[in-house]
């Protein structure tokens, strides 16, 4: 079960450093324009804010690989619920897609991580 809480820390990993480079690198360019639906004006005008939000989710990539490095269950559980609490208030504020983006690979990674313990 370890095995498999890992790799479901390790995927929720991942996609925060994807998260970190749609908001910090390609949110004023096609790509981010495209996938989040903004007009290259409101792009523009959002991007250093986008870019802080993209950092934080750097942080929390770099949290959650922190605790498969040293393996610790107690970093890996402080930083998805970091993630979980994150993709929640962002589905009810921002997004409905979030909920099931950022939200769920969290809960389904903290699960597994209790679970292995």
């Amino acid at each position: 079960m370890l095995l498999v809480a890992n790799i479901l820390v390790f995927i929720v990993a991942l996609l925060h450093v994807g998260f970190l480079a749609l908001e910090m690198f390609f949110w004023d360019h096609p790509v981010g324009r495209k996938r989040f639906g903004m007009t290259p004006e409101f792009s523009k005008e959002s991007a250093t804010l986008a870019a802080n939000q993209g950092l934080y989710n750097g942080f929390l990539a770099a949290g959650l690989i922190w605790g498969l490095i040293i393996d610790s269950a107690s970093v890996k559980i402080f930083f998805l619920l970091c993630v979980l609490i994150a993709g929640i208030f962002g589905g009810f504020t921002a997004r409905r897609t979030i909920l099931y983006i950022q939200a769920l690979p969290a809960l389904l990674a903290l699960i597994a991580v209790f679970l292995a313990r």
